[in-house]
């Protein structure tokens, strides 16, 4: 019996790796074309070129066009405006900002007018022997001469009478007091313009000295922004474009007008300095502004993330699921965004942000 059990384990034995055999020799073959064909998914969009207007939008600091700092180039004790000499005043044109006592300037002023006035009298009576002819022009400007009053202009003398009053030193006595004259009307400086003081550095009675800073008065009527714009920009903007200004807590909006274009390219930012003029009453001095730009219209072209340009002249195109570069030329750049030339429409650009991708990769699009 024992034997018999042997027997019939055996053959059951014999008979399990047989069948096992047969289904390892026979078993279909696996299809591997799916794994050596890998699609990648992509995102991809259809091209369709248009013209596409250029807009820009950059912020500025408004400076008053007129500013005239205030400075002191003589020396004395500030006594006098026309108005209370502080922050916020107004002055007309030709009203008394400040004045200084130049008392002692005018009385050293008075003393060399009357050397000068001796000096003539002394050659007058060589005049009238010498030079007969010119006595009586001579005469007059004698005459009429007042230490009190601003020196008159001389009478325009010979050639030999002019070698002769320059020898005795009459010209050089002349231009002195007239560079005098000029110096003391430096002790009074008036409003050049209609304009606003937005600085007042002294207080009536303050002692001034030469090269001291004394405020600073500015025509608050006229304004300009200035703004940094990429060179890509230049072609399509010009003088005289209107440009939209908003403030920044946009509490209002008005218009300005490109007033001048720099000629240099700034070498650390690659930009150029652009100059938007405005007259509005509620533009201030020292505002920040929002410029808005639109811009000539670029034609037939296309704007794309800048992340999908590959050596900044070549876009990834899908072509029968595959990948391949096409050119292109890019013209202008936003933040985000470029606008380029090249693509023809209905080309299937992808749009995904692969790192690993490269011509003639199969990709399936969605």
């Amino acid at each position: 019996m024992r034997k018999l059990i042997l027997v019939i384990i055996g053959i059951l034995f014999l008979g399990g790796c047989g069948y096992l055999a047969y289904y390892l020799v026979n078993k279909p073959k696996e299809d591997n074309t799916g794994k050596k064909n890998l699609y990648k998914p992509v995102a991809v969009e259809k091209v369709k070129n248009s013209d596409i207007p250029i807009t820009v939008k950059t912020n500025g600091l408004a400076e008053a066009i007129k500013k005239f700092e205030l400075f002191s180039e003589v020396q004395g004790v500030f006594e006098y405006s026309s108005k209370d000499f502080r922050t916020g005043q107004n002055y007309g044109k030709g009203q008394i900002l400040l004045s200084i006592n130049s008392e002692e300037f005018q009385a050293n002023v008075i003393s060399a007018k009357s050397d000068f006035f001796n000096l003539l009298v002394s050659i007058m009576p060589d005049i009238k022997i010498d030079y007969p002819d010119e006595f009586q022009n001579w005469q007059s400007y004698l005459n009429a001469f007042d230490v009190e009053k601003p020196l008159k202009k001389m009478p325009e003398p010979s050639q030999q009478l002019k070698y002769f009053i320059t020898g005795r030193g009459l010209l050089s006595a002349y231009f002195n007091i007239k560079n005098l004259e000029t110096r003391l009307n430096k002790f009074v400086i008036r409003a050049p313009f209609d304009g606003v003081l937005t600085e007042a550095a002294i207080n009536p009675g303050t002692l001034v000295r030469p090269g001291q800073r004394l405020g600073e008065f500015v025509d608050p009527s006229v304004y300009e922004v200035q703004i940094a714009l990429q060179k890509a920009m230049i072609p399509y903007v010009q003088v005289n474009d209107t440009v939209v200004l908003k403030s920044l807590d946009g509490m209002f909006t008005t218009k300005g007008q490109i007033s001048r274009i720099n000629a240099q390219i700034d070498q650390q930012t690659q930009t150029v300095q652009v100059f938007v003029k405005t007259t509005d009453n509620k533009v201030k001095e020292g505002m920040y502004l929002q410029v808005e730009i639109k811009g000539q219209t670029i034609e037939d072209a296309f704007a794309i993330s800048r992340s999908l340009l590959q050596n900044e002249t070549q876009v990834f195109v899908v072509n029968d699921s595959v990948l391949a570069y096409k050119s292109i030329k890019p013209v202008y750049y936003f933040d985000e965004k470029a606008i380029v030339k090249g693509l023809e429409n209905d080309d299937v650009i992808m749009t995904s942000n692969l790192s690993s991708a490269y011509p003639g990769m199969l990709v399936k699009t969605k």
